[in-house]
């Protein structure tokens, strides 16, 4: 990649060239001759212009600090000091730059903000619109990544915009402020592929929004105008399947794969159709035929495999996963489902033994979960338990997660003194363990009792300064609790925390609320609006509506609580807020 320095000179190389070379000249014409008096006491650039462009020193040292900061990973420095850059030369190339470093700094608003000088300056350029529609996504922000990608789409780029709607409506986006987005955008779009895509999108936003009969009309047109179109098929089977209309799903995957043969998504649509409709020989002959075109494929077995169980057939499943495991590079997600299917027929010592091969990796916890929870069931704690003991000797780098496991299985069975023994034991092992330390410190302050807690921190804090884990959870709740005479310590260690994970939402939720507990309630607000902008949670929804409250925005406090009281079924804090401000319940 090359170098800012080097972005900055191919950027600004045209416009700089003559720049400099208009002022060599003047700079020549001004000089004083040989022989004039006092000229060895001017200044010779005192009537030289302000350089304003160009690599000056102050462009040069800004520069080579965001170079320097890069390479030594402090990528916030490096991303501010391309900002600056880019504020002073206008460079888009310094804007891409700065967005890279962002991109490293685990600080999302940081990086929304490179993104967007670089949208401005390259309006036309596709990789902003991308970053700020990925960045919008994942705050939730639905119709402001919709207008991202729309943005890519009026500029002749590609954005799949019926699997972008796709998304949105399983993570439970609102329908209609992005479809009256799509039909104002159809309302200026021709015809072509692009408008198929948006046509479908609208599409399954209607059916979202219960305007069944629009869709249906939508899509019968695009049968007429686009019948040869795979998406528009598989857009109908899916459609029909939400339905409950399983055979019109059938039908129109059928219909799909006649238009694209082969393809794996139309052949899995008939299976599942076939299946909810009883026909499960009819879906396997489909899945069979599947497999025969993609052998040796063992991700397409295990996604056949979870398609007959969700649907309440395993022994079609257990047919499927039994050849992966005389595979040399079995899946552990194979071990893992066998494992399932075997607990659900009652089948306890052949499941814990499928669970027991789950390799170290994504299933691993969730399988040594999954057998513990078994034996529970099976009146066999005390199994459970050695069979975690063993799976820690056995797998030493998962010993801190394995210990916290059957911490959270003696709690849920009531066996507190119990779990607290065990994890006093393994810190007596290892006293140094990061995790069992926070574990048990957090457990110290569930049974209120600060000491230990701050005492675990305090270890975890000396042996890593850097833990902003650590930093945070203390400094918070001494701030929490607020002490009035410790409130500047709180500070102190939640600003550390803040300098090392400066995107941390519940850090930033916690630099709101110190400030609040000292007093200053409009320096808390903008920490706590972006905390919640970028992770919506009920904690920090209750700092940030007893903040507005004692600011006198009451209406704004008063809807924020209601869209909480909507969106969070578990609000402990928010509830207990309600509690000291009945006012505040909307």
């Amino acid at each position: 990649m090359p170098s800012g320095l080097d972005t900055l000179r191919r950027a600004t190389r045209a416009g700089l060239a003559p720049l400099a070379l208009a002022t060599l000249v003047a700079g020549c014409q001004a000089l004083p001759a040989a022989d004039a008096p006092g000229g060895a006491e001017d200044d010779p650039m005192a009537g030289a212009p302000p350089v304003t462009r160009g690599l000056d020193a102050e462009g040069l040292a800004g520069l080579l600090t965001a170079e320097l900061a890069g390479q030594r990973g402090d990528y916030r420095r490096a991303t501010l000091g391309y900002l600056a850059a880019t504020e002073r030369y206008g460079s888009a190339a310094l804007a891409a730059r700065a967005a890279l470093a962002a991109s490293f700094s685990s600080d999302p608003e940081l990086l929304a903000r490179a993104a967007g000088e670089w949208q401005r300056l390259a309006p036309d350029d596709e990789p902003p619109s991308r970053l700020l529609a990925g960045l919008a996504i994942q705050r939730g922000d639905w119709p402001a990544a919709l207008e991202q990608r729309l943005r890519l789409v009026e500029r002749g780029g590609e954005s799949d915009l019926a699997a972008f709607v796709e998304s949105a409506l399983a993570e439970g986006a609102d329908p209609a402020p992005l479809l009256a987005r799509l039909r104002d955008h159809l309302a200026r779009t021709g015809p072509g592929a692009r408008r198929h895509d948006a046509e479908l999108a609208t599409a399954l936003l209607e059916v979202a929004a219960g305007d069944n009969d629009a869709a249906r009309r939508r899509l019968e047109r695009l049968g007429q105008s686009a019948p040869e179109l795979p998406a528009l098929w598989l857009t109908r089977a899916r459609l029909a399947q939400e339905n409950g209309n399983h055979a019109g799903a059938r039908d129109a995957a059928r219909r799909g794969l006649a238009v694209s043969p082969g393809d794996a998504r139309f052949i899995l649509l008939i299976a599942q159709s076939e299946l909810r409709l009883g026909n499960v020989a009819a879906a396997e002959a489909q899945t069979d035929a599947l497999l025969d075109d993609h052998t040796g494929n063992h991700e397409l077995r295990l996604a056949l495999a979870r398609l007959y169980l969700d649907e309440g057939h395993p022994e079609p499943a257990r047919r499927l996963l039994l050849p992966l495991v005389d595979a040399p590079d079995t899946p552990p997600m194979a071990f893992y489902l066998l494992g399932a299917i075997a607990e659900a027929e009652g089948e306890v010592d052949n499941a814990l033994l499928y669970y027991r091969q789950v390799a170290e990796g994504n299933e691993f916890l969730a399988a040594r979960l999954r057998a513990a929870e078994m034996l529970i069931a099976d009146d066999r704690l005390l199994d459970a338990r050695a069979f975690l003991r063993i799976e820690r000797l056995r797998h030493e780098a998962s010993f801190s997660d394995l210990v916290s496991l059957e911490v959270e299985l003696l709690e849920r069975e009531g066996l507190t003194a119990e779990a607290d023994a065990l994890l006093d034991r393994e810190l007596d092992r290892t006293p140094n363990d990061e995790q069992l330390l926070y574990l048990r410190a957090m457990r110290a302050w569930e049974q209120r009792d600060l000491e230990a807690m701050e005492r675990d921190l305090g270890r975890i804090i000396e042996r890593n300064p850097d833990s902003a884990m650590a930093l945070n959870a203390l400094g918070y709740t001494l701030a929490d609790l607020g002490l009035e005479e410790r409130l500047e310590e709180a500070r102190e260690m939640i600003e550390r925390a803040h300098d090392l994970e400066p995107g941390n939402p519940a850090i930033l939720d916690s630099m709101g609320w110190v400030r609040f507990r000292l007093g200053d309630p409009e320096g808390a607000l903008p920490w706590l609006e972006r905390a919640y902008a970028t992770l919506p949670d009920q904690e920090i929804a209750a700092h940030l509506a007893e903040v507005l409250w004692v600011l006198e925005r009451r209406d704004e406090a008063r809807q924020l609580v209601r869209e909480a009281l909507e969106l969070f079924d578990d609000r402990p804090v928010l509830d207990e807020l309600l509690e000291r401000l009945p006012e505040l319940a909307p």
